[in-house]
């Protein structure tokens, strides 16, 4: 799985993608979640409040509770705004 970070959300994380392998146990953008937030405290930081983060799951935005495999992308990002005119 290829996983991408964007804006503030790769800062905290570190890095601006990564390649894993998912364990057995996630099966959804959720449960990638808490696996990520256990592998240190920038990914604590970046997700501890996921109503500031969006996701996309092969470039469609999605949901915390949409099923995830190995031959997925996940993009983590802010919310997006407009701007004026």
């Amino acid at each position: 799985m290829r996983i991408l970070y964007f804006a503030w959300i790769r800062e905290r994380v570190g890095c601006e993608s990564e390649e894993i392998t998912l364990p057995q146990n996630v099966s959804t953008v959720q449960d990638l979640i808490n696996w990520l937030s256990n592998q240190g405290s920038g990914y604590q930081t970046a997700f501890g409040d996921l109503k500031i983060v969006r996701v996309a799951v092969n470039m469609e935005f999605s949901n915390f509770d949409h099923c995830i495999n190995n031959e997925d992308e996940v993009a983590f990002f802010p919310p997006v705004t407009g701007g004026g005119i």
